[in-house]
């Protein structure tokens, strides 16, 4: 068997070395230029690794196994990749033949204006999330993976300020049904079910049932926000009066003034933007 390495930022050689062992599978390093070069790709990095490899690996069509070695692994842990010894296995498993791959969903953000489309592969969002998203890629990499969302969130609670923000989520006939209508706080457009470190946003969200899970933080009194927010570690934020959750197969989200996007914790674009699922769009290698 062939197959290449894809090494994230803060990795090295040295952490290939584990999955090295059998001496009858041919390694290369750096993204393969076609699906023909080798069986199967080794990504070892954090989330913003994987969301700048999305389209090409989508191109490639290869089997990919993660290897949670970055500040945020919210994209491995949902597969079941808690860590290294995790991904180790489930590789063992696949080179042996007693394991398959298996197809998962991306999200699509599509920017209205310039139709330029961007892949991710756990959250968008919009409003507060993306204000600390933007806060928290400023820390050292060593903080952000040590709760840097967490340390960047709480401050910002305080000072973040409700926003207008439409969601119209696809009708059945084609067109768009206003979903939500009111001052915002944070929407976040989930393909998977953690973001910001293992935060539960959306719980019920699959990542192979073709549905974009939407949950939409109403406008709440920032120290009531601050309170709750470690329920959003545990799923139990949904039972709050003002969070809003539902399930589309697309939405269009706009905004009064263009506002960042933020997908996978990385700078998108800016709204309006239409967000919809590219379903069985990847192969991966997990448990």
């Amino acid at each position: 068997m062939r197959a290449a390495a894809i090494l994230g930022l803060g990795c090295s050689s040295k952490d290939l070395k584990p999955f090295q062992s059998d001496a009858t599978v041919e390694w290369q390093l750096g993204m393969p230029s076609s699906g023909n070069e080798v069986d199967a790709i080794l990504l070892v990095g954090g989330d913003g690794t994987v969301h700048r490899h999305l389209g090409q690996l989508v191109k490639l069509g290869l089997p990919v196994l993660v290897v949670p070695a970055g500040s945020g692994n919210d994209f491995a842990r949902s597969l079941g990749l808690g860590s290294v010894r995790d991904s180790l296995a489930a590789w063992k498993k696949f080179c042996s033949g007693a394991g398959a791959a298996r197809a998962i969903d991306l999200g699509t953000i599509s920017d209205v204006h310039t139709t330029q489309k961007h892949s991710f592969c756990c959250v968008a969002g919009v409003g507060l999330d993306s204000e600390v998203a933007r806060k928290a890629n400023k820390l050292p990499r060593w903080l952000r993976g040590h709760g840097g969302y967490a340390l960047s969130l709480a401050p910002t609670i305080f000072s973040f300020a409700p926003f207008p923000l439409k969601v119209l989520g696809a009708g059945e006939n084609g067109d768009w049904v206003v979903r939500s209508n009111q001052p915002t706080m944070l929407a976040a457009f989930a393909n998977g079910p953690l973001y910001g470190g293992g935060m539960k946003i959306a719980p019920r969200a699959k990542m192979d049932d073709g549905l974009l899970d939407v949950c939409i933080v109403g406008r709440v009194d920032p120290f009531k926000l601050f309170c709750l927010f470690p329920t959003v570690y545990s799923g139990r934020h949904l039972k709050i009066r003002e969070v809003q959750y539902f399930q589309s197969a697309g939405v269009r989200v706009e905004t009064e003034h263009p506002l960042d996007v933020y997908a996978d914790g990385e700078h998108v674009c800016r709204t309006p933007v239409d967000i919809s699922v590219q379903s069985a769009a990847l192969k991966v290698i997990a448990p």
